[in-house]
């Protein structure tokens, strides 16, 4: 009996041994044939990556840090006055020209009044420079017949003072022989004194004309100068005053401040009653129809990257479901570490070398942006085709 169990017993560790050997076999097999599809599956996805990288990968370049912004208008008064209206506030869309202030235009209409009556009290006296003109040309003809007259009338006296001269002669020749009296020799004498003066006030009066037609002369080339070669349209004094007239207009029509250009009103701060002054702020005008996006890519990113290429986003506000189709406009003229407010200090001990990003910036679809509006501020992912 024990042999016969002895001999069973070695039956059962004989299949025991066969069955474990078949199963060790079976098990190196499935072993082998996972490593087999592993293997596979790792040079599937080699290829696979390859194929993207030569494909796909090397042809795009992808960030997420990309924001969208717009040249954002900063509405101030240029002229100072007290507001008067407010007509928009926080969110509200405006067309360009739409009013957004006004202001009080009191002392501007004022302004205006004033230049006004100083242009047309220019055109008049610009009118009276010319009329004077001619008025001093018929001073110096005037002027010129009194010298006329005078140089007569010098003539004149020289004549008396030679007869004079003679008749006094001959009653001095006569006095000897006692033919002529003691009277009437005083008589010849008194004549030639007031011939010799009636000379030379003739030659005063020559003298005085002289100067009198000069002194027109003068007082006419004076006058032409301020309205030679020139009209009362033209004249520098007219062209003063009507341009101070213009200017007035301009800052009475500056007191109604308008929309500059398409956009949603932020930052408003102008109140009804406050004193707007020229530089200050009153609020921002945004042209969401505008925008563009700066994307912040890395410099290891950038060697492939030209104007002109294409750029297809998508914005956290609307997600994938929205695409909007760019195209790259420039780069930025440095980093964002170099503009920054506290700029890096690398000169210092404890540098560590950073991978910088470069803002490039990316125009935007407009018909895109009408029918899916943004927001300055937004996050945005961009992907730029370097393939052309």
């Amino acid at each position: 009996m024990s042999t016969i169990t002895r001999i069973h017993e070695h039956d059962v560790e004989t299949v025991v041994e066969n069955f474990t050997s078949e199963e060790d076999a079976a098990n190196a097999a499935k072993r082998k044939k996972l490593f087999l599809r592993f293997g596979a599956c790792v040079a599937a996805l080699a290829v696979a990556y390859g194929a993207y990288d030569a494909f796909y990968a090397s042809a795009h370049v992808e960030t997420d840090n990309a924001y969208v912004g717009a040249d954002v208008a900063q509405v101030s008064a240029q002229v100072t006055a007290p507001i008067r209206e407010v007509l928009v506030s926080d969110t509200q869309a405006v067309k360009q020209g739409d009013v957004l202030v006004r202001l009080d235009d009191t002392d501007a209409r004022i302004a205006l009044a004033r230049a006004e009556a100083n242009l047309a009290l220019t055109e008049r006296r610009v009118r009276g420079l010319s009329a004077t003109d001619n008025g001093l040309a018929a001073q110096i003809a005037a002027r010129a017949a009194d010298e006329t007259r005078a140089t007569a009338s010098l003539a004149s006296a020289r004549a008396d003072v030679e007869k004079a001269g003679v008749d006094l002669k001959r009653r001095e020749a006569l006095a000897a022989s006692g033919s002529v009296s003691g009277e009437e020799l005083t008589l010849a004498r008194s004549a030639f004194a007031t011939a010799n003066a009636n000379l030379r006030a003739a030659q005063a009066a020559v003298a005085l004309a002289a100067a009198n037609r000069a002194a027109a002369a003068g007082t006419r080339d004076a006058n032409r100068v301020m309205i030679e070669n020139t009209t009362t349209e033209t004249n520098p004094e007219v062209l003063a005053a009507r341009a101070a007239r213009d200017q007035a207009k301009v800052d009475l029509e500056r007191t109604v401040i308008r929309a500059p250009f398409d956009g949603v009103i932020a930052r408003r701060s102008a109140q009804v009653g406050q004193r707007a002054e020229p530089g200050k702020s009153l609020m921002a005008v945004v042209p969401v129809q505008a925008a563009y996006v700066d994307a912040n890519y890395k410099e290891v990113q950038l060697s492939k990257v030209r104007p002109g290429q294409a750029v297809t986003l998508t914005s956290d506000l609307y997600g994938s479901s929205v695409t909007y189709h760019g195209t790259v406009v420039g780069f930025s003229g440095g980093t964002g570490a170099a503009f920054a407010v506290v700029p890096a200090q690398n000169a210092t001990g404890n540098w560590i070398k950073v991978v910088q990003r470069l803002p490039v910036r990316v125009a935007l679809d407009p018909k895109e942006l009408a029918a899916h509006p943004l927001r300055v501020g937004l996050s945005m992912n961009a992907d730029i085709d370097v393939s052309k």
